[in-house]
């Protein structure tokens, strides 16, 4: 009998091919080829030329029945989602261990079973026992929720497929199932990929709302081949750091909706708590004006969030190396704005430590944030408070000049709402604000000029 080949498949745009190498010649990505299971009967290729069934096409136009999304009963996931689960969609839900993947999931599942709808639990890492104590923690145990144990595919929808489908089925997690059709341990490529496929199809077929949890690796991306994400609908990740108290559900691929919508949480003794104005979360404990510190209305979707940006300079004595230091933003954003405040406002920052903090640990994205951020370091750098009722947002260009964002309405009337009198921004104003409550700033000179003028 002839010893199987060998296959190497690149994690991440799966390409094969018969030996190791450190680099794949298809995506030039290092270090990501995966050894596969060698070629069997089933995977051998045939001649299929002939001997299938003729599929019929359909118009663009044919009718349709309308996707009636069904909700999770958690209206911050239901957000993110946007606006429920899509029967019939496959969801990949990835997020750093201990971070709550799985207790979100539950109350999602328990929530659905107490208002009727059928849903499963699957957990592939725990027994039973252990998932019914985490659920007596968050006072889940009367939930009518199917709860099983198991990591054979195979196993999973036979005993599925013996009853009415449910309308959710929770997989926790992909890496930990296996399929018989496939060599290989659980986890590896080949085991991910088939097990995956197995169950979306599953999902596709009999309408129901899948959701797979999925490992990440060290870089936060999640584990397993790419091709992964590209088989699902929706790809969401829930962030947070564990030593803080919120938690962001985020979706970065969706078919059935906006990837700019967020749910957050905050994380309790009784589980993940809805928190529906993260404002209040990431303000709270201000009550006297410091140096270095300013407030930018973010946009996530449509939900402006108010979050606290805080600056610190020190002065070092000559000869020392300075040292930049960011949480919660790009660090190459911050030496280009540093750069232009040296160019353009005749400040010094080479010869101080910088350090820059978003509060809560919240991460901005936002490009607006930056006249927060040079706002905040002007601040520091002139020992100098600013308003203690004032928002901050513009996007800085290398020459000096504020440029306008989106939704500048929405930010400011979302500050206003909290109780923030005065919006700094471009120097257009939004629809409807009136002069007092809103200052225009043409360039990061007139930035600089307010704060100093600042008492």
């Amino acid at each position: 009998m002839a010893k199987p080949k060998r296959r190497y498949v690149c994690t991440e745009c799966g390409s094969v091919t018969t030996r190791w190498q450190g680099q794949c010649v298809d995506c030039s990505q290092w270090n990501t080829l995966v050894e596969e299971a060698p070629e069997t009967p089933f995977s051998a290729k045939h001649d299929l030329s002939g001997g299938g069934r003729r599929i019929a096409f359909e118009a663009l136009d044919a009718p349709t029945e309308p996707l009636t999304r069904r909700g999770t009963g958690l209206a911050e996931f239901d957000r993110a989602l946007g606006g429920g689960l899509v029967p019939g969609s496959a969801i990949l839900m990835g997020g750093e261990p201990g971070i709550g993947k799985s207790t979100l999931l539950l109350q999602a599942a328990a929530a659905m079973a107490r208002a009727g709808a059928s849903a499963v639990y699957v957990s592939g890492e725990e027994a039973t026992g252990q998932v019914r104590l985490r659920a007596t923690r968050l006072g889940l145990a009367d939930a009518p929720l199917r709860l099983a144990a198991a990591t054979s595919v195979r196993d999973i929808l036979t005993t599925l497929a013996a009853g009415p489908p449910p309308a959710l089925l929770v997989i926790d997690s992909i890496q930990t199932m296996h399929s018989d059709l496939i060599e290989g341990a659980p986890g590896t490529v080949s085991q991910v990929r088939a097990s995956a496929f197995e169950l979306i199809r599953y999902a596709k077929e009999n309408h129901v709302a899948l959701v797979l949890v999925g490992h990440v690796t060290k870089d936060g991306s999640i584990a397993g081949p790419r091709v992964l994400e590209h088989m699902v609908d929706v790809v969401m990740s829930f962030e947070g750091e564990r030593s803080h108290q919120y938690r962001i559900l985020r979706a970065l691929k969706n078919r059935f909706g906006a990837v700019d919508e967020i749910g957050v949480f905050a994380m309790e003794g009784q589980g993940l708590a809805e928190v529906a104005n993260p404002s209040l979360l990431f303000l709270s404990g201000r009550e006297e004006p410091i140096a270095g510190s300013a407030i930018f209305p973010a946009l996530e979707g449509t939900r402006p969030v108010l979050v606290e940006v805080q600056a610190l300079i020190v002065r070092l004595q000559s000869g020392a190396t300075p040292r930049r230091a960011v949480v919660g933003w790009d660090s190459g954003r911050l030496a280009m704005l540093l750069a232009v405040l040296e160019a353009r406002c005749g400040l010094s920052f080479s010869s101080a430590e910088v350090y820059l903090n978003v509060a809560g640990g919240y991460r901005l994205s936002d490009p607006a944030a930056d006249l927060a951020v040079a706002a905040a370091l002007v601040s520091a750098l002139a020992d100098k408070p600013l308003p203690l009722a004032s928002v901050w947002f513009g996007e800085v260009s290398l020459a000096g000049e504020v440029r306008p964002v989106v939704h500048p309405g929405v930010r400011v009337r979302e500050a206003a709402k909290l109780g923030f009198d005065l919006a700094c921004g471009p120097p257009d104003p939004p629809a409807g604000a009136s002069a007092k409550a809103y200052a225009g700033l043409s360039t990061l000179a007139k930035l600089v000029d307010r704060v100093m003028a600042a008492t």
